[in-house]
């Protein structure tokens, strides 16, 4: 059902200085920063031959990742994205077997503009899981 590893999300306390060690200590394709509202994100993206990673950083008070670097003030692996052919189908299954998705079990529009859920991670082994449509 899984796909390619689309990515690998980290969470920063300071998005202008990781997007400059990405780019000029190790010579990466860094993206400039898009604010995502509907998530309380503001992402780069670090662009890799097989893959991406993504530097998160809250944007409002309400964001999901502030806790997140309450509890780790240097940030962290935050998520893990796999591509699914139909995000529909591949709840559908996720469910069938025992998954829990988070929110109200509905996509919503990720950062590449594409449908994403995320899975509970104490059904992964701790990781917070998002699937996105390719």
């Amino acid at each position: 059902m899984i796909g390619k590893l689309n990515h690998v999300a980290i969470v920063v306390p300071d998005l202008a200085a990781a997007s400059a060690t990405y780019r000029s200590t190790l010579g990466a394709d860094v993206s400039d920063p898009v604010d995502l509202p509907d998530h309380g994100v503001t992402t780069v993206f670090v662009n890799l031959p097989n893959t991406k990673i993504e530097l998160l950083h809250p944007l409002g008070e309400d964001s999901p990742v502030a806790k997140f670097l309450e509890k780790n003030k240097d940030g962290g692996i935050h998520h893990i994205c796999y591509e699914v052919d139909d995000i529909i189908a591949a709840r559908d299954r996720l469910v069938a077997d025992g998954a829990r998705i988070l929110g109200n079990g509905e996509p919503k529009t990720g950062a590449h503009g594409k449908p994403v859920l995320f899975l509970h991670p104490k059904d992964f082994y701790g990781t917070l899981v998002e699937i996105e449509q390719c």
